[in-house]
């Protein structure tokens, strides 16, 4: 069965555990996702799955040629494609389906959570690559936050190529490997950790194992009986 979702970054918070432990906690909203298209190995030559979430307001054409196949009543704003193991192919579901979060996920289970971190514009080497900086004594007041010497004298004569330097910092692929799911519900995981983005970004989340010693959330007894969070 699939092992992946998208999802959108709502909120981080903190929950309490059974054991009185206090930890950070991400909610994922991941209500929204459709299977757009089926690839197989006979037709397409490996096996995968193209996810659609969210919904857009305005499609062009060549959009609405991509979901005709799955039936979708609005165009999906972001698709992802997930490729899926041969042995796997027997279980795919059909093009239109809805994958809930209670069909692949469950608590405990050990996720990689991929987005993109935040963007943090034009910075130094200081911040970009946590470079010490020059001296404050012997004269060099304007040398504390500079990258100092970048290379060599007649050999090389240049500077190599990736030298850490001042740059634009953020805004990357970043993932973040080995995370907890701690709750799951119709529409929502709860992710014991924080995860790289903005609020309303979008994430991917991949279902890689499962946690043995997973300790689970505290629930409040209501006065009806049921349990609360």
């Amino acid at each position: 069965m699939i092992n992946t979702l998208l999802g959108k970054k709502i909120d981080q918070s903190q929950r309490f555990l059974s054991s009185g432990q206090r930890v950070p906690i991400t909610e994922i909203n991941v209500s929204q996702n459709f299977v757009v298209r089926v690839k197989t190995q006979e037709k397409d030559k490996y096996a995968a799955l193209q996810l659609g979430f969210g919904s857009r307001k305005h499609a062009g054409k060549a959009l609405l040629g991509q979901i005709r196949g799955a039936s979708l009543a609005t165009a999906p704003q972001f698709f992802r494609e997930v490729r899926l193991a041969l042995d796997q192919a027997n279980q795919m579901p059909k093009a239109g389906d809805l994958l809930r979060a209670s069909d692949v996920f469950k608590p405990g289970d050990i996720v990689d959570v991929l987005g993109i971190s935040k963007g943090k514009g034009f910075a130094g080497v200081v911040k970009r690559h946590h470079f010490k900086g020059g001296p404050r004594t012997h004269g060099q007041s304007d040398r504390e936050r500079a990258p100092g010497s970048i290379g060599q004298t007649t050999t090389p004569g240049r500077v190599y190529k990736g030298k850490r330097m001042a740059g634009r910092m953020g805004h990357e692929r970043v993932t973040i490997k080995n995370l907890r799911i701690i709750d799951v519900s119709d529409t929502a995981l709860f992710i014991k950790g924080l995860v790289p983005g903005p609020k309303n970004s979008l994430i991917m989340v991949k279902k890689i194992g499962e946690d043995k010693k997973f300790i689970p959330l505290y629930k409040e007894e209501s006065e009806g009986g049921q349990n609360a969070s």
